[in-house]
This record gives structure tokens, sequence and C-alpha cells, in this order.
């Protein structure tokens, strides 16, 4: 188990100066955090939006609005124990939010905005949540003041997250009486972070504020992140990887947080024009498309020009592996500017599998590109990929004072990843046959997922147990290996691998795909009338083309087109149940 960061050193030694005056122990609570980075960095740009015009909030500033959200949260009755629910789009009124019931000592909800009403409901009761911050869509349905016991949870307090709702208290205009609020400490709940919004009975992952610190400075042993830097928070906040990944980690060194409100290119490449964004962390669905709108572009060249370029990113690409050096922002400056991508320091693709070509090509055009991996009920991150030292096939080296182990591994070394460290949850709200399931005898948290580990530590994930497909002759096949090969076919927009038998008595599997094809490639190019025979055998051209690639026994056999697109989570994964 590594005490040092791959980089050789302890990116949080400065916490050393504060300890014992800021905080004790071995890691500060979040607000202690905050504080901190209020202390080195109070005059830099905290919270930042650009639409429609920019506003940002200085993290002095910020910390003044956070500790009047406290106080107000407090004059009602609000601390340790309580629960209070946060849900919304991305902004700086969420993020005030959010840091505002953990500076009043409550522990923070933060639920998905784009659930149905329905589900909102089940988690705020679930959660046990007393108040409510949300955006204007939603306010006046909980505002209304549902009946104890009826469909609609009843809250105590419904506060907006945009000003200019009609008789709604606005998150920042709110504020209490000074008085001495009680001190959270590091093992108190954070968090609930509720793993799936469906109408079965939802798994709520209790993180404390260890938790979330210890995990947010650990991996930057990994990972070089400053004060200087501008992080990109895209994806929905309330999930785990971006709330830690970009909110806490941007938080903990006093980088500034671009709030992206919208999943429209045009709109992402305008922030990351405008705002000069450094940090980019997404899931491989947008950076697929990226890249593949850079391959067109460049193919429209013609194939002479194509070619060379190929070739000299190649020649870039060993370069930057071999010698650590990166010439490749000189040499494809033109390809980054078109594409919005010149000031991007690190990339960072989480949240599902990242096929390795897509992860060299970006490496090749001269931008750091890394991959992690984690869940929820890690805070997430448990592997990150060091800059200096990735690894094309892999998720990331373990973090350090982190034990990871692989149970039970097969001939290829194969098994279930565990693990133990200061970043597993401490178990699921109030769900304790589901909690002691989830770990072994030892401790150690089951991931679900099988991998390998090579003799650096570095993690090798091949798919999730559930998943797998065993064949005819015994043989494992994982389907998430066989969806990495389809990511760079522009006619396939969705893509789920999964077992079928042929008939009752038949046990052993035999391999499907599910297609759903790009809508731009399905439909003729005036764009009225659908080409089924076009799609099928262009579809199939592309099946056959990654069989050849494949092992026999990993081989599609059976292939379905789909007319609708399959259900995603809003970190834009399949939700395979649903299939």
């Amino acid at each position: 188990m590594q005490q040092l960061g791959s980089l050789g050193r302890k990116p949080w030694g400065f916490l050393d100066e504060y300890r014992g005056t800021v905080f004790t122990g071995q890691w500060p609570t979040l607000p202690e955090m905050f504080t901190i980075t209020c202390r080195r960095y109070g005059d830099r740009p905290c919270f930042t939006i650009y639409e429609p015009d920019r506003i940002s909030l200085t993290y002095n500033e910020s910390l003044v609005t956070i500790k009047a959200v406290a106080r107000w949260l407090h004059a009602r009755g609000v601390g340790r124990g309580d629960k209070v629910a946060v849900t919304g789009k991305n902004s700086p009124e969420w993020a005030v939010a959010y840091m505002g019931v953990l500076f009043s000592g409550a522990t923070v909800v933060p639920i998905d905005y784009q659930l149905k009403n329905e589900e909102t409901d089940l988690l705020i009761k679930t959660a046990k949540a007393r108040i409510l911050f949300v955006d204007e869509e939603k306010f006046s349905r909980y505002a209304g003041g549902g009946e104890t016991g009826g469909e609609i949870p009843r809250m105590e307090e419904v506060v907006s997250l945009k000003r200019g709702v009609e008789s709604a208290p606005y998150v920042y205009d709110l504020d209490g009486p000074d008085a001495e609020i009680e001190a959270v400490r590091g093992d108190d709940l954070a968090a609930i972070l509720f793993t799936s919004g469906t109408m079965g009975n939802p798994k709520g992952v209790m993180l404390t504020h260890e938790n979330l610190v210890s995990d947010c400075y650990l991996a930057q042993g990994h990972l070089n992140i400053y004060h200087t830097d501008i992080f990109y928070a895209l994806l929905p906040i309330h999930h785990a990887y971006t709330m830690l990944a970009v909110l806490i980690e941007s938080l903990s060194v006093g980088a500034e947080v671009v709030f992206g409100k919208r999943m429209v290119t045009k709109t992402i490449l305008k922030d990351l024009r405008e705002a000069k964004i450094t940090m980019l962390l997404a899931v491989p669905l947008l950076f697929n498309k990226v890249l593949s709108s850079i391959i067109r572009g460049l193919k429209e060249k013609g194939p002479l020009v194509y070619g060379l370029i190929s070739f000299l990113m190649a020649v870039s690409g060993f370069i930057k592996k071999v010698f650590k050096v990166n010439p490749g922002k000189k040499m494809f400056g033109f390809i980054l500017d078109k594409a919005s991508l010149t000031t991007l320091r690190i990339c960072i693709c989480g949240g599902g599998p990242l096929a390795p070509s897509v992860f060299r090509k970006y490496n090749q055009m001269g931008i750091d590109f890394i991959q992690g991996y984690g869940l929820t009920e890690t805070s997430p991150i448990i592997n990150l990929n060091p800059v200096e030292r990735y690894k094309e096939t892999s998720v990331g080296r373990v973090l350090p004072w982190t034990d990871m182990r692989i149970l039970n591994p097969d001939e290829r070394g194969v098994g279930e990843v565990i693990v133990k460290g200061p970043m597993v949850m401490r178990g699921y709200f109030e769900m304790p046959a589901e909690t002691a399931e989830t770990f072994t005898p030892e401790g150690y948290l089951k991931t679900g997922d099988l991998g390998y580990l090579d003799s650096e530590d570095y993690l090798y994930l091949t798919g999730r147990a559930k998943n797998m497909i065993v064949t005819e002759g015994g043989k494992n096949v994982y389907p998430e290996e066989i969806e990495n090969e389809f990511q760079l076919f522009e006619e396939i927009d969705q893509i789920l691998v999964r077992g079928y038998t042929k008939g009752k008595n038949d046990k052993a599997e035999r391999i499907e795909a599910l297609i759903y094809p790009s809508p731009d490639f399905r439909w003729t190019p005036e764009g009225n009338e659908p080409a089924p025979e076009k799609v099928k055998a262009r579809v199939n051209e592309i099946v056959g083309e990654v069989n050849q690639r494949l092992l026999p026994y990993q081989r599609i056999e059976r292939t379905t087109i789909l007319g609708q697109p399959m259900e995603m989570t809003t970190t834009k994964k399949i939700k395979r149940s649903e299939v």
C-alpha cells in the first residue's frame, strides 16, 4: 500500500501548517478544507458561470455567502445528523447550497435533477430530508406543501436556486443571526448519494467528511493540480464523479470552477474557449464524439493529408511516451484550436470504459489525457493514471493509502476487484443487510467489477461481474471489452453486448449485440426517408470488421438493430437492466 503518490511527494503536505489551528487529526473536514483554501487564495475566482454573461464569486465572497446559508439553516434548527436535499442544474447556487449545508453541520443529499418527480419524491423521503434547495422548474411542486404521508413529501422549507421565482426564498438572500454552530468531525456523515433513481429500494451511499477529503488529496498523489487551473463542471454535479473530481478537487487547491448547464456541443465549445478551461473531466461518450469530429475533418482533407497527419501523430505519441516530451501541442495546434481544446492542460475520462485507441490519439495530439476508476461507494476515485507514467490499456494506478486486491483470480489473473482505504463508504443508509453483503469478512469493499493488477499496481478492467457471459466452451467473455471496439465508428450511436441462449435447455450463452445507429446515419442526406437496407448492410459490415479482431469465442453471433435509443444514465451509460 503506497504512502506516497507516483509523483514521489505528498501534495497534501501543506496541511501541516494548519493542523492544530484550523483542524486536528489526519484530514480536515470539508468546511475546514474550504476555510484553509480561502486563507491561501481568498481573492481568486471560485464559482463562475458564462451563460448568459460571465458572473463570478471569489473564494472570500463565496465563503461569506456559504456561511450566511449555514446561519439560516442553523436558525431553523438544522445541524449535525439532519438531512438537506439539493437538486438542480449545475450552477454556482448549487455549489453554495451544498457547501452551506456542510457548514451548518448537516448532511447534504444531492439528487439528480433529471429524475422523474416520483423518483425525486422517493429519494427525499428515503433520506428523510427536512429542507430542499431546488431549481425553478420544480419549486412550486414542493413549495406547495404535500400532505404528510402523501405522494409529494412535505418539506419544512423550500429554497430556490434561481433568483426571481415568485414568492420563493433565493439561496443568495438567506441569512440568520450569528451563532456558534457545532463543528463537524471527520467521521461525521457529509453526504448521502443515491446510486439509482429507480422506484425500487434505492441505495443511499453514506460518505463521511474523511471519505471525501482523503480521496480528494490522495488522488493528487497521481496528478498535479494548481490554484491557477480552471475546471469545467459539465457533467451533472450531483454525481460522485463530478462532485469529487471537479468541485471538491478544485476547492482543495483554490482553482476556479466554471459551471456548464447544457450538454450541447456548441455551448460546450464556447465555454471551453471563453473560460480558457485547463481541466476537462468527462465521460467516454463526449470524448468519442469530439475525437470522431476531429478525425472526420481530417479525412475530408483527402487521404494524403490524413495519412501524413496520422503518421506525425504516431511519431508525436512515440516521443511523448518514450522521452517524456510533449511535441503534440505545437505540432497539432491548428487542430486543437479548431476543436477549442488549445487551453486544456489535462483531460480525465471516467464513468465508463474507454477504448485504448481513443486514449492514444488524444495523447498523440499533445493533450495530457488520462483515465481513472472508482465508484460512488469509494468517494469515488481509487485508481488514476499518472500523467508522467500513463498506461493506455489501464484505468490507472491504485491511489496511495489504498489496499486493492483481486478476489478469486482465474488463469488470466482476472477476478473481482476489492478495496480498503479511507475513501471507502460507511455503508448504505439504513440498509445494514445490503451493507454487510457488500463487504468481505476482512472488511474489503466488493466493487462488482472484474479486472487484474500488474506488478506496478495498475488496474485493468474487463467488465462487470454481473454482465459476464459464459460460452459453450466455458470461456468468460466480458461485454465491455467487445463494446470498446465500436467506440470510433460514427455510424453507431449505442451498442450493448449481452449473452443469450437459443433454447430452454441450452445453458451455454452466445453473444448478441443490440445496436442503435447514429441518427445522422439512419436517414438519407435529405433527412426525409429512412434507408434500412443501407443501415443494415453497414452495421453488419462493422460487426464483421470487429469480429475479425476478436478471439473466436468473443465474436458476435446475432445483431439486432434498434429503432429507438436505449435509456441512459445522466453519465451517459446504458441502463442494462432496462433493456
